[in-house]
């Protein structure tokens, strides 16, 4: 395992429930730095990130999770594991006047990570819409199933190394120790 300097950033990219807040927290711990998941950052700053988008719309959602993510960019401290939102990487390239950079940097970051259920499209849309079903604040079956299909060319096109995370979580985080 390569030694982790002061400022190295991992940062987590993919679609709801594949798992980038239990690996990431996982990952962290082990790796001894600080986990930041973007979602809850949003919550903490901005409330419930449903009703936000019910009461200002999406964009101004996708707005605001830019300045969310600036401000985690922005803070002193180490080495940390940054889970992002799911629609991250798919916002308008003008949503935010950093936006396009930042997605860049993050896309070309040697320590960025798609994690993703299966690289396989149908198996990837099976089991995300299997465990989006789970959580509190999931949306119908078909509206899960039409977002990850909308977005899943979108996650295996990013530049970032993509992890198949339909193994145990152990292993995934062994993988990724591995890789930075």
């Amino acid at each position: 395992m390569a030694i982790l300097s002061q400022r190295v950033l991992i940062t987590l990219v993919g679609p709801g429930g594949a798992g980038k807040s239990t690996i990431g927290a996982r990952l962290a711990e082990r790796l001894g730095i600080d986990f930041v998941d973007l979602d809850r950052r949003f919550a903490d700053r901005a409330g419930d990130i449903g009703e936000y988008i019910d009461r200002l719309g999406y964009r101004a959602y996708a707005t605001a999770n830019v300045d969310t993510y600036v401000a985690v960019l922005s803070e002193s401290g180490g080495a940390r594991v940054v889970a992002l939102s799911s629609g991250f990487m798919m916002y308008p390239h003008d949503v935010h006047p950093d936006y396009s950079r930042l997605r860049l940097d993050v896309e070309r970051h040697p320590t960025t990570f798609v994690l993703i259920p299966s690289l396989d499209r149908e198996i990837c849309v099976a089991e995300t819409v299997r465990r989006q079903l789970t959580r509190p604040f999931a949306r119908s079956a078909a509206r899960e199933e039409a977002v990850i299909r909308e977005r899943f060319s979108i996650y295996v096109g990013l530049r970032a190394r993509q992890i198949e995370t339909m193994r145990p979580v152990g292993t995934i985080v062994d993988d990724l120790i591995m890789s930075v």
